[in-house]
């Protein structure tokens, strides 16, 4: 298994494209598409917020005879909370793409992120969807992962080759998200292709579980977006199937490496992020306690801000543990930061503080919990919080 350079058009047989289509008043791209020369089997994961936007409960309707052919995505616009005018948009989006590739409707899934409660400019959006079509290019996957971007300071993108049934199939895949990131399902929109050919019930299944360790195990600031949505989309163009539990098994592993990436590379830029944190919790009892214990600190304001300010403060990091509701013993736990142990058998154990600030330097900070009661753990993914995340969300749109 192969990480390269790549995005969506790694794989063979898919094209996209980005442009300014003039949504966003800063100029920059904000207008995508992803079309397959063939059609997919397809599959997605969304967003657990009862506030959801238009094009997801659209998506959720197309993908329901597991099938698609073209993705089109707009930013600088949620398209949430727009009542019926915003599905009738969601609808058009997909109706215009779809004449202008020669698809059905149904076959385009549509998204959308950006400010909540701005009806979409149809007018700007439908002019951009008719000039970016004729734009689709293997090469135009870099555009595409720009063309989504919001508060994100770089595009999020990847590709893995793997070897299957003795040939090469790719994976890639796209993703933005910078702020209002924490896991119920997805955490931001992430569009994923492939070139193997697989039955949509078993993509959905494999995707589901690639999400639960990856999209779901990140979080930058505890609030679940609005429009989150993952979606896969396998077309066979390398003529290989994925059915037999040998190759499903490589595939899998493949997918969650990609998704695994991408995750990551949401954590690295968090908003005004300066470090990439990874909690790292093991000997769980059950993966549902891992998984509560590693989230409740990752999502913990008080520990991000120690480690944005270089504090070893290992009280806020039990403290976290401690409330998320997962079974410990606290005369179990141990904790170590940044490979510095710091707590053990209920006590504290002595550190070199200035050792330990020096440390908290550093790029990536490690946490280690060891719970002490089972086999079984995780790793969650954030960042600090800075003083930019104050400034960029107080002043999202004004």
């Amino acid at each position: 298994m192969n990480t390269i350079p790549g995005s969506v058009t790694s794989p063979q047989g898919f094209k996209a494209a980005g442009i300014a289509a003039g949504i966003k008043a800063s100029g920059n791209k904000d207008l995508a598409l992803i079309f397959s020369e063939t059609p997919c089997s397809a599959a997605g994961v969304f967003t657990l917020n009862r506030v959801k936007a238009a094009p997801v409960f659209l998506c959720q309707s197309h993908l329901a005879d597991g099938r698609a052919q073209a993705v089109v995505v707009n930013s600088g616009n949620a398209n949430c909370c727009t009542g019926d005018q915003g599905m009738a948009d969601a609808r058009r989006m997909a109706a215009v793409t779809a004449e202008a590739l020669g698809l059905k409707a149904e076959d385009v899934l549509p998204g959308s992120t950006g400010v909540i409660g701005v009806p979409l400019p149809m007018a700007v959006v439908e002019k951009g969807i008719r000039q970016i079509a004729p734009m689709l290019s293997p090469t135009g996957g870099d555009e595409a992962a720009e063309a989504i971007m919001t508060t994100d300071t770089v595009p999020k993108k990847v590709a893995i080759q793997v070897q299957i049934g003795g040939k090469t199939v790719t994976l890639g895949g796209m993703a933005k998200g910078a702020g209002m990131i924490a896991p119920n399902m997805g955490t931001m929109l992430s569009f994923l292709t492939t070139d193997v050919k697989m039955e949509p019930e078993l993509l959905k299944s494999l995707l589901k579980g690639a999400v639960d360790r990856s999209y779901n195990m990140v979080t930058v600031d505890g609030d679940t977006s609005t429009n989150d949505t993952v979606i896969l989309m396998a077309n066979g163009a390398s003529g290989v199937e994925v059915k037999v539990a040998a190759d499903v098994e490589l595939f899998r592993k493949a997918l969650s490496e990609l998704t695994l990436d991408l995750a990551k590379q949401i954590a690295r830029d968090g908003e005004g992020a300066t470090k990439f944190v990874t909690v790292r919790v093991t000997s769980a009892r059950v993966f549902a306690d891992a998984k509560t214990v590693a989230l409740s600190v990752a999502n913990s304001n008080l520990v991000k801000t120690a480690i944005f300010g270089r504090d070893p403060n290992w009280g806020r990091i039990l403290c976290a543990a401690g409330y998320s509701g997962a079974e410990l013993d606290p005369n179990r736990v141990r904790v170590s930061m940044v490979d510095i142990p710091i707590f053990a058998n209920g006590t504290p154990v002595p550190f070199d503080k200035p050792k330990a600030i020096e440390a908290l330097s550093a790029r990536d900070v490690l946490i280690e919990i060891d719970l002490g009661d089972g086999s079984e753990g995780v790793e969650a993914y954030t960042c600090d919080f800075s003083y930019d995340y104050v400034k960029i969300n107080a002043e999202y749109t004004t």
